[in-house]
């Protein structure tokens, strides 16, 4: 029987093998098509680009901005808006012929780089042929879709640089070589795993371009306590990922009687000094982005996602859930604003004003902000603390949330750990322990939340500062051990970062990716001991020896 679609991106694809009549996310067959045209003909620009680039031609920021968009759109959750899909696929296929023309030499190039149909007729057979599955060899088509979900990654966090007017060409062409790369039928296994592993250096580099951009712009995270109950006044929940959407709502927001809230990976916008002047900027709502039906539905007011975490909405609420950037879905209102432009979320606000206050579903406060500078502030407290044996060991548990009820595993093993441990974590990972009350060592709290997804690069940073103030040779010698949740790309390129900075025996759950063709799990299990999780009790046994 033929495949409807085929996709196996993220870590609840279907039977973990890959969704084909539906995504376990929410799109449908023919959104799938769409997307992976969109990723083959961004794979098709960026060919273009790197050509004009060793022939010494000039390549736009604007040019860059479409590949990041494009891969970011593509990102599970994200979008769901075949007509916006389609318009990109449009607008890059016109991008690409005009620079087709500043070619000096046009020979050998891939399909990729020369289809050019604008008749919408002929897309979805194209989309067909186009996809995951072309690539006949497994091992192949693991290595090139690892490098490609790795590079999806990269542009989100390129893309949330790039709002706040950072880029980095480096990492602009980088990402563009790679992709033009997943073209060439030419690429042995091993040259392809070495391009896997500098996927992973230049996402260090893309995070450290992100972190630099978030904290320029907006301070240094600080230690603060957020509360997650509700005001009196109607509200606006904002989720997602980006920081300048935030900002820019927060100050339309001013003085209008509406209350500005976060939700799931938009929790740390509380942690930045700049965002707390804004006395309307009240507290966090709800838990990672999985539980958002039941939530967005008590919480009364509009919804803005800024980035991806869609949940398809129910139609109770479908009319006041926004979307803006790279994040779509049919039937809801889209805030358009390009890079650099001030986004109008005037409809938003006024909406807000006619709508009940939140349910409240939950009361009292989180503690986060433990970004590197504000734990390297702390660097004697924590040193202190491992030389005197009152700290035992770090377990970072950074990654993803999800549905599913093996991530369980995630808060019981958080709730068995010794009482001399302290979790480092990043992203809605968190959710699954960080309203636990695990108290403290000495002051320092045993749950240190970095922030946002991308804030994994805090905890490699940390990690660093900690390897060179114990005078140690290598990284793997120090008293860390990584237990991650992954979910979409922008675990991937986390994992892969982790792997280029040299971190082994990283444990990876609730399962391994769907992606990794035999072999290719096995080359990872041989030269960076990645393995998948066991039982809690098993697992403290093989960390602790307990």
């Amino acid at each position: 029987m033929e495949n409807n679609m085929f996709c196996y991106q993220c870590q609840e694809t279907a039977g973990c093998k890959g969704c084909t009549r539906m995504g376990v996310c929410g799109k449908n067959p023919q959104v799938a098509g769409m997307q992976d045209l969109l990723v083959y003909v961004t794979k098709g620009i960026s060919d273009v680009t790197t050509r004009l680039r060793k022939q010494g031609k000039f390549v736009s920021k604007e040019i860059n901005h479409l590949v990041s968009l494009n891969l970011f759109i593509t990102i599970t959750n994200a979008n769901f808006d075949e007509e916006m899909i389609v318009a990109r696929i449009k607008d890059t296929l016109e991008k690409k012929n005009e620079l087709l023309t500043l070619l000096d030499d046009k020979k050998d190039l891939p399909d990729a780089a020369v289809w050019c149909s604008f008749d919408e007729r002929e897309y979805a057979h194209k989309a067909g042929k186009v996809g995951v599955l072309s690539t006949k060899d497994e091992d192949i088509r693991s290595l090139r879709e690892l490098i490609t979900y790795g590079l999806k990654g990269l542009s989100a966090y390129s893309k949330h640089a790039n709002a706040l007017m950072e880029d980095d060409e480096e990492v602009d062409t980088f990402m563009q070589m790679a992709l033009a790369k997943t073209l060439d039928d030419s690429l042995s296994i091993e040259e392809l795993i070495g391009l896997t592993l500098e996927v992973g250096k230049y996402g260090v580099q893309g995070m450290a371009l992100l972190d630099r951009a978030n904290t320029s712009t907006y301070g240094n995270p600080e230690i603060t306590k957020v509360n997650i109950g509700v005001g009196t006044k109607p509200g606006i929940l904002v989720s997602g990922h980006d920081l300048r959407d935030m900002e820019m709502l927060l100050k339309q927001t001013e003085g209008t009687g509406v209350d500005v809230y976060t939700h799931s990976e938009m929790l740390p916008a509380h942690y930045y000094p700049a965002f707390k002047k804004y006395s309307h900027f009240v507290g966090n709502y709800g838990n990672a982005w999985w539980k958002q039906k039941e939530e967005f539905e008590s919480f009364n007011g509009p919804i803005l996602m800024t980035t991806n975490c869609i949940v398809p909405p129910k139609d109770s609420y479908k009319d006041r859930m926004y979307t803006t950037g790279a994040a779509g879905f049919p039937g809801c209102k889209h805030i358009a604003g390009e890079i650099g432009e001030e986004k109008d979320f005037s409809a938003l606000i006024e909406h807000a004003k006619k709508c009940a206050p939140p349910v409240e579903i939950e009361t009292g406060e989180i503690i986060g902000g433990f970004a590197h500078n504000q734990v390297l502030a702390l660097a004697d407290k924590v040193v202190d603390a491992v030389k005197s044996g009152a700290i035992k060991k770090f377990i970072v548990m950074a990654g993803c949330d999800g549905r599913a009820t093996s991530r369980n595993y995630y808060t019981d093993f958080a709730k068995a750990l010794p009482m001399d441990t302290v979790i480092l974590t990043a992203g809605c990972a968190k959710y699954k322990y960080n309203k636990l009350n695990l108290g403290d060592i000495g002051g320092i709290p045993r749950v240190l939340d970095a922030g946002q997804c991308n804030d994994s690069y805090s905890l490699a940073v940390i990690a660093l500062k900690l390897k060179e103030v114990f005078g140690l040779a290598d990284i793997n010698e120090l008293p860390i051990v990584y237990n991650i949740a992954w979910y979409e790309q922008k675990a991937v390129i986390v994992l892969l970062a982790l792997l280029y900075l040299g971190v082994k025996d990283i444990h990876l759950g609730p399962t391994l990716p769907a992606f990794l063709s035999p072999n290719v799990a096995n080359v990872l299990v041989e030269n960076f001991g990645i393995t998948g999780i066991g039982t809690v009790e098993d697992d403290l046994k093989l960390f602790f020896g307990e």
